[in-house]
């Protein structure tokens, strides 16, 4: 498998989205399964959002939102949100379609960077920390490139503001690969996209077969036209000529496997200094290796991963 492959399939195969109207404003929804935290927990429903706020009234550092990947619902954050809880008031946020949640028609990801915008106006949250995977790291990077002022920093997980292996494409090829992989998922009954995600997770998202059965088990609860729709609308954007615009520290996690790359004879230095190449023109940025990992690097080196963003977290 060359880099390109990778992380085409990195991107493409965790998605999900089409049916319920967008709120005007932020309402209530029926509460998923709460992860335990010492903080008061309740639910959101902002434009194609649904968030859990942890909020502790003696939380002293910065607020925090989370936001999954493709077909990802917030449990990928449940240990991030075990270890901030008593010190920062958190917002995991579950993207429409994904894991479950009722789906939209219309554009993806404009619609989402818009609720992520109204989610902090109207809940007032004072510049958090935007902490996003996969797709939810180039969310981040796009809403940052526009909306600086209103965050004070995006801890990115293997999320790029270009698709890797794409960045060198015409327009015209990135629209008709774009395409393709939305034909190919729109075509997909349930039970062939579960099999596609288990077999994503155990080669490509994380190192554990047992962890993999989990994960996949509830990417698969996702709608598979809309991952077609996601990954469609993502690989159809470049957003690097709007990196300089960005004036908050911008960390990104670069995870890296080595007998993944064999056959592309890449290096893990190689492999973050390309990272790095994607990200050039950042003026804040910082590459974050985390060696003998794939996708979910949260789950196969959890202490690494989460001493990482402890650590960027506090310096801000």
């Amino acid at each position: 498998m060359n880099i390109v492959s990778f992380t085409l399939s990195t991107f493409a195969l965790t998605a999900c989205m089409s049916g319920f109207a967008l709120e005007g404003a932020s309402t209530a929804y029926a509460a998923a399964p709460s992860i335990s935290a010492p903080s008061k927990i309740s639910q959101l429903q902002v434009g194609s959002m649904y968030v859990e706020k942890h909020a502790n009234p003696n939380a002293k550092g910065a607020p925090v939102i989370f936001i999954p990947g493709l077909s990802s619902g917030g449990y990928v954050w449940d240990e991030a949100v075990k270890r901030l809880s008593q010190d920062h008031e958190l917002y995991v946020v579950t993207l429409a379609g994904f894991h479950g949640r009722p789906a939209i028609a219309g554009p993806k990801l404009t619609t989402a960077k818009e609720s992520l915008l109204k989610l902090i106006q109207d809940e007032h949250i004072n510049k958090p920390v935007l902490v996003g995977h996969s797709l939810g790291s180039a969310l981040s990077i796009w809403f940052a490139e526009s909306h600086s002022h209103l965050i004070r920093g995006v801890f990115g997980v293997d999320g790029l503001p270009v698709l890797p292996g794409t960045e060198n494409m015409s327009q015209e090829q990135r629209d008709a690969m774009a395409e393709g992989g939305r034909a190919h998922f729109a075509n997909a009954d349930q039970a062939s996209f579960g099999a596609q995600q288990l077999q994503y997770m155990r080669y490509i998202g994380v190192m554990d077969d047992k962890v993999a059965e989990k994960l996949g088990a509830e990417s698969a609860k996702s709608h598979p036209a809309s991952v077609g729709d996601y990954m469609a609308e993502l690989l159809k954007m470049d957003m690097r000529k709007d990196l300089p615009a960005i004036s908050v520290p911008v960390a990104l996690v670069s995870p890296y496997n080595a007998p993944d790359f064999v056959r592309a004879n890449m290096s893990a230095d190689a492999k973050h200094a390309y990272y790095r190449t994607l990200m050039q023109g950042t003026p804040q940025l910082s590459i974050i290796p985390i060696n003998d990992s794939r996708h979910f690097p949260m789950y196969d080196q959890p202490t690494q991963f989460h001493d990482e963003l402890a650590r960027f977290i506090n310096a801000l």
